[in-house]
């Protein structure tokens, strides 16, 4: 049957189906056709106290990354774990907590998000994480190698994973960046979209190369 003899319903069909971007999903890999890029399946997990000034820069870059991909922000009261079953996931919290490592099995790589103080020099400092229970950087949270060290021991699985953190200047009360902070947010998500997003040409390789 030619088209020109095709019912309009059906000739409807045929045009939305051959516009609809394709999806691939293998071994954590997710290969869009339509614009020849592979996502790692990836959660972004930013933490900290939105309430204590660049202590809540975690926030605004997980917001600036969903906008990067098209969807809305969340606000102060929505943390993300609704909004799951992306290529690229993204949550808030105020503090990690050990019941992460029940999302954290479904990933194959994880990119935490947070700030620190100039005891570490750089504006924007990325350090791959190992396995491990270490001790947090505050006594009542958990540190993200240990959320891993977690995964691990209950699910026998557990992604690569990353910490990016950006410096901080104010962390008194109050919300809103300093300048200095807010101007790191977009260079971090350069970043976690270079971390899990790389050109098809490269094959389903590893997410990313080994430091």
């Amino acid at each position: 049957m030619g088209l020109e003899s095709t019912p309009e319903s059906i000739k409807i069909r045929i045009v939305v189906f051959l516009v609809q971007p394709v999806r691939l999903y293998c071994r954590g890999i997710i290969v869009n056709a339509s614009s020849e890029q592979v996502w790692t399946r990836t959660l972004v997990a930013g933490f900290g106290n939105l309430y204590r000034r660049d202590d809540g820069v975690a926030r605004v870059v997980v917001n600036a990354l969903r906008e990067r991909l098209g969807r809305p922000p969340l606000d102060p009261m929505d943390d993300g774990f609704g909004d799951l079953g992306h290529p690229i996931d993204s949550v808030v919290l105020h503090q990690l907590v050990p019941e992460l490592s029940e999302e954290l099995k479904d990933y194959e790589l994880v990119i935490f998000v947070d700030a620190h103080v100039d005891t570490i020099p750089e504006p924007m400092h990325e350090e791959r994480l190992e396995v491990s229970y270490r001790t947090p950087f505050v006594y009542h949270q958990t540190h993200p190698s240990t959320v891993l060290a977690l995964t691990l021991q209950l699910h026998g699985r557990v992604p690569e994973a990353v910490l990016i953190s950006l410096l901080g200047h104010d962390f008194d009360f109050g919300e809103g960046l300093s300048e200095e902070t807010a101007a790191l947010v977009e260079p971090a998500v350069d970043r976690i979209l270079e971390l899990a997003t790389r050109s098809a040409e490269e094959g389903a390789g590893e997410a990313f190369d080994d430091a």
